[in-house]
């Protein structure tokens, strides 16, 4: 009979399949691949590699932190970083350079965690900064901080289970047995596959104060202790109650952090010295003096990185008479000085993500830890039970001392000493063990009472863990008496302070844009002019391209904003006083560049409005008027570029601002006109609405212009006008020709 396959053999007969197939396409279905190669690429991901577990480690950092613990680096003296990360290589087969980036981001020199795990010695770089690297491992040195201590607080009594190392040569704790909630003291970010996990850290007296009156009462409203996040970078967190309950009652949501600055008076300048935690000081720098090329921000003089071995520091000195306060409310909502951490609290509970808030959290962490010291208690009852048991076998031993050592001396063979003894004194054989190893000098009468009172200490402390082991309050109670002793030890002033959106400056207050007549030209190549009234009396004629010609021209507010329209359906957004003066003998700014428009995109015609009142009339070549209001050109963001300006269905042939009453007269290739009033069509707030037939068109022929109704037109215009749409106008005669020649 032949033998049955098991799935470990159909698995090697794949592999050497494949191994002899090497080189040759071979058919697979989809799911067979997904299920034998990226699915266990998948969960060891989550697993083992991006995802914290409820003592807030991923394996990375706990195999590094054990093995200094085992190193003595607890209570030793620092020794070189390269060390560690080769004695770490035995529990982590990934590499010496990703151990060492493990470390530097444990270190206390990195400055990216509330409380360092890892005291430091040497260049760690920083969490603030994109381009200050670290040392090479060779040059600095590490040891383990004192708050590490309660992350192996009785790791050798069992509180924790073990599991082999990768070559099976040792073992490694699955999880610490950490006396405080280090999930949510210390910030740990990781992406793992379709899942991540993002978690904001908290004061650690708030977190142990909160799990106090968790284990006192479950329904405990953690809003009371736990004030909110606390960023070892210190700045602003703008306080938002709504957005908080959020995160502690479902683990996701979003905090605002913004910078922390002064103004020295002396030196003109703003001194920034606390930033968000999701950005760097390089990116701040890049992002102001982009700005500043962009002329968006006209206040800066100077920008300087001047952080030295003080800490984080950015100068920026600023042109007088400019108020630092308001540049700074401008500098918050165009740069990343300030910025939202996202919070998604997932967490690996029992091999299993869940997103969780901080609340359940902390209750998954107190069954964790209960867990913990129940198992220690545990492991000391047994100690002592066993003990005792050797000390009550002894106690029979030493009511009658002469008999135990007749009965040694008696005995004629070695092996036969202790079973004599347990015939002699009706005791075990471990007891009869314990007492044939007792020293000739230990039997006196010190000895014999000394022993006799520890049986009775130990039955006593028995007798209390036993009673610790049944009462769940009890246990709680150790809990909250370490809880205490870590804040006692640990605990420190919060280092994000917290500001109130009532206190913050009105965000709609508008930016001081002087507010002064403007002559805006714009011609048909797409070059831009803004001339001011003094400058134009001076000079009046203008340079232009050969070839170009002035198609708009206003005289306008500063205060303005201009929206482009594109032969590409597309709308650019600029304020007028974004743009330089300049003077007519000059070309201008050529508004695709300017602008950013696409490779290839062409300027098609240009509003000027101040309150984005009335409507914009686009005109089309089948004969319809799309009307839209310049209010759905609005947005509450600064925008700059809008898709879908106008429908793109048939080619656009005019785009006109209609003033109150203003007619037009549209004329198709088949020499018909007809006056339109806008009036007569109703608006859609879908900018790319494809509009109402207007004007009814003869097969092959298309609208060909549009152009202002004026009173020299026409000699008599009622023959163009219609009371109804769709119409087709009528043939022009040569008497409303007025003085023209040809229909042209």
């Amino acid at each position: 009979m032949a033998k049955k396959k098991t799935p470990e053999t159909k698995r090697v007969t794949r592999t050497d399949a494949y191994i002899k197939d090497a080189g040759v396409v071979m058919e697979q279905p989809i799911t067979e691949t997904m299920e034998v190669n990226f699915m266990p690429y998948a969960m060891s991901v989550i697993m083992s590699r991006a995802l914290p577990e409820i003592d807030g480690f991923k394996p990375s950092h706990r195999k590094l932190l054990y093995t200094m613990y085992k190193m003595g680096l607890l209570n030793g003296a620092r020794t070189k970083s390269a060390n560690v990360v080769g004695q770490t290589m035995k529990l982590n087969p990934h590499g010496d350079g990703p151990i060492y980036e493990t470390m530097v981001r444990l270190a206390r020199g990195n400055e990216a965690l509330l409380h360092p795990y890892v005291d430091s010695k040497g260049n760690f770089g920083k969490a603030y900064s994109r381009d200050m690297a670290y040392a090479a491992s060779r040059y600095t040195e590490v040891k383990l901080e004192k708050i590490a201590a309660e992350l192996f607080r009785d790791i050798d009594k069992n509180t924790v289970d073990f599991v082999p190392n990768y070559d099976n040569t040792t073992t490694e704790p699955v999880l610490f047995p950490t006396t405080f909630p280090a999930v949510l003291v210390n910030s740990n970010i990781g992406i793992a596959v379709s899942m991540a996990s993002a978690i904001c850290p908290f004061n650690l007296s708030e977190v142990c104060e909160t799990t106090i009156g968790l284990l006192k009462d479950p329904d405990f409203d953690v809003s009371e202790t736990l004030k909110g996040p606390d960023f070892p970078g210190g700045g602003y967190i703008i306080y938002d109650e709504t957005e908080l309950q959020k995160i502690y009652s479902t683990g996701r949501g979003s905090v605002r952090v913004r910078a922390r600055y002064h103004y020295d008076k002396t030196e003109n300048c703003i001194e920034i010295t606390e930033i968000p935690p999701t950005t760097t000081v390089e990116v701040v720098i890049d992002k102001i003096i982009d700005l500043i090329k962009q002329n968006k921000i006209k206040e800066i003089s100077d920008i300087r990185d001047e952080t030295d071995l003080s800490g984080l520091k950015v100068a920026i000195e600023i042109k007088r008479s400019v108020d630092p306060d308001k540049l700074m409310q401008k500098l918050y909502k165009m740069t990343p000085l300030e910025e939202a951490f996202s919070c998604n609290f997932n967490v690996l509970i029992d091999g299993t993500p869940r997103v969780m808030g901080a609340k359940e959290i902390l209750l998954e962490w107190i069954r964790f830890r209960r867990g913990c010291v129940r198992r220690r208690v545990e492991f000391d009852l047994k100690k002592k039970q066993d003990k005792l048991h050797l000390l009550e076998g002894l106690s029979k031993i030493l009511l009658d001392i002469d008999k135990a050592i007749k009965i040694v001396r008696e005995t004629e063979e070695e092996g036969e000493v202790v079973p004599n003894l347990m015939i002699g004194f009706g005791i075990d054989e471990i007891q009869a063990e314990y007492v044939a190893e007792i020293k000739l000098r230990h039997l006196n009468r010190e000895y014999i009472l000394s022993r006799l009172e520890e049986i009775q200490q130990l039955k006593n402390d028995i007798a209390e863990m036993q009673d610790i082991l049944e009462s769940p309050r009890k246990v709680s109670n150790i809990i909250i008496a370490e809880l205490r002793d870590d804040i006692k030890k640990y605990g420190q002033p919060r280092k994000s302070l917290f500001i109130y959106a009532s206190d913050l400056p009105d965000e709609e207050e508008e930016e001081d844009v002087p507010d002064y007549a403007v002559n805006v030209f714009v011609t048909a190549e797409g070059y831009f002019k803004k001339i001011t009234p003094q400058s134009l009396r001076m000079s009046s004629n203008q340079k232009l391209k050969e070839g170009d010609e002035v198609v708009l021209q206003l005289e306008v507010s500063n205060k303005a904003e201009l929206l482009f329209f594109s032969d590409k359906a597309q709308v650019y957004k600029a304020k007028l006083s974004d743009f330089a003066e300049t003077k007519a003998s000059v070309m201008g700014d050529y508004i695709p560049s300017k602008l950013g428009f696409d490779e290839g995109e062409k300027l098609l015609s240009a509003v000027v409005t101040t309150d984005f009142a009335g409507h914009v009339l686009f005109f089309f070549e089948n004969g319809k008027v799309s009307k839209v209001p310049l209010s759905s050109y609005e947005t509450k963001t600064n925008r700059k570029k809008l898709q879908n300006a106008y429908s793109d269905k048939s080619p656009l042939v005019a785009l006109k601002v209609p003033a109150e009453g203003e007619e037009f007269v549209l004329t198709s290739t088949g020499k018909r006109k007809l006056i339109f009033n806008p009036d007569m069509i109703a608006s859609k707030a879908t900018r790319d609405n494809q509009g109402v037939a207007v004007m009814t068109l003869k097969k092959g022929a298309f609208l060909q212009s549009v152009d202002a109704l004026t009173p020299e037109t026409f000699v008599n215009p009622h023959r163009y006008r219609t009371k109804t749409l769709p119409a087709a106008g009528a043939i022009v005669r040569e008497e409303d020709l007025g003085e023209q020649l040809t229909l042209g």
